[in-house]
């Protein structure tokens, strides 16, 4: 008890010690306190005015995202094909010279082999080939390229670059995986080795749903155009809040102190504006690729143009298509010949990834006619 007594006698001495004893000590004592403060605060207005005009929370994230693995991302890039001839006569009852002062819009999709990606290839296409002056960039997730794939975006008489761009293998076994990343960096890093500084970049997956209004209303994109993108978590809708004509805020049911917590599908870039910031990159940070990125761009609240009347329209929805195994056919080779169609369809449904045949493994191969099954033999032999 009189340990502590004198431990308390002796903290308030010390106490009295640093307190001035007169008032003009005092006075001084208080306005350095407040200089202190307030040069505390001015210190941090400036690092908030870096943190916004370099783009990134923190510069040693934007170092280990966007620097180091730069060299990486180069290294798996492949052209693979590339087309620049557009074929298509007519689009919306025009001809095509009826289109040419029209701004090209840059239509990035990344992608990955499953079952589901050529039918969600072919979907997308056909939309595309609905819409004036745009150049497709297909960026595969694949350490080589795929010539079925390269074959196959012919088909839709528009212009396209299709990229090999395998996510790096130091992700393969996250839980989280930055999926998409490589292929939206290395389609920018093929727009940058091109030399093409004019147009309308848009990030759009393979899975989504677009309205043909949507390329008309960001065609016109000076910096960074905004909208809303239906079917997105659990408000069902991400997408900016507008008044009187600007963007104030942000929707979405998940902020995770991003700053702009949007879609990717949710916004364009001109791409004379991305120009102004040759650093702008995609890091490897799941859920937060759309945020890191404009932030590389540094994106003010009052740049941003809104679309789809003033955020009032939803123009593309995040539809996802449920993903299946790769299927195993049990048929014996001996019958994929030319005796039936089954060779080729069979080679088809290999190249396109949707399913494979096989002598052992796999749902064995069921042929009927008239309601019963017969063996392959019974119609081939």
């Amino acid at each position: 008890m009189f340990s502590s007594s004198k431990q308390e006698k002796m903290s308030l001495s010390a106490s009295r010690l640093l307190w001035p004893k007169t008032v003009f000590g005092r006075r001084i004592f208080v306005v350095i306190v407040i200089l202190v403060t307030l040069f505390l605060y001015v210190a941090w207005c400036v690092v908030d005015a870096l943190d916004l005009s370099h783009g990134f929370g923190t510069m040693d994230m934007l170092k280990r995202y966007t620097q180091d693995d730069i060299g990486l991302n180069e290294q798996l890039k492949f052209v693979c094909e590339e087309n620049f001839q557009d074929t298509r006569l007519y689009m919306q009852d025009k001809r095509q010279e009826d289109w040419k002062n029209l701004s090209m819009i840059y239509f990035v999709t990344p992608t990955y082999p499953r079952k589901e990606q050529i039918p969600e290839l072919l979907r997308l296409g056909y939309t595309l080939q609905h819409v004036p002056r745009l150049h497709w960039i297909v960026a595969n997730d694949l350490s080589s390229c795929n010539p079925y794939l390269s074959t196959f975006l012919y088909r839709f008489h528009i212009p396209f670059t299709h990229l090999s761009s395998p996510m790096p293998s130091q992700f393969n076994n996250a839980k989280a995986k930055p999926r998409g990343v490589s292929n939206r960096r290395a389609a920018m890093e093929w727009l940058r080795s091109c030399n093409i500084t004019s147009g309308i970049l848009y990030f759009g997956d393979d899975d989504n749903t677009y309205d043909l209004k949507l390329f008309q209303e960001i065609r016109d994109t000076k910096r960074v155009s905004m909208f809303p993108v239906g079917l997105i978590a659990n408000y069902g809708i991400s997408g900016p809040v507008v008044r009187k004509g600007k963007v104030v805020g942000f929707l979405d049911s998940w902020v995770a102190g991003r700053r702009w917590p949007v879609d990717m599908a949710g916004f364009a870039v001109n791409l004379a504006f991305m120009t102004e910031h040759p650093n702008a990159s995609m890091p490897f940070v799941p859920g937060y690729e759309e945020d890191y990125f404009l932030r590389s761009l540094a994106l003010r609240l009052d740049m941003i143009e809104p679309k789809g009347n003033n955020c009032t329209e939803i123009l593309v929805w995040h539809t996802q298509t449920k993903n299946h195994e790769l299927t195993t056919v049990q048929i014996s080779h001996e019958y994929l010949d030319n005796r039936s169609n089954l060779g080729l369809l069979f080679e088809s449904l290999s190249n396109m990834g949707v399913a494979k045949a096989s002598d052992r493994g796999g749902a064995k191969a069921i042929i009927s006619k008239n309601g019963k099954s017969k063996p392959l033999s019974y119609f081939l032999s």
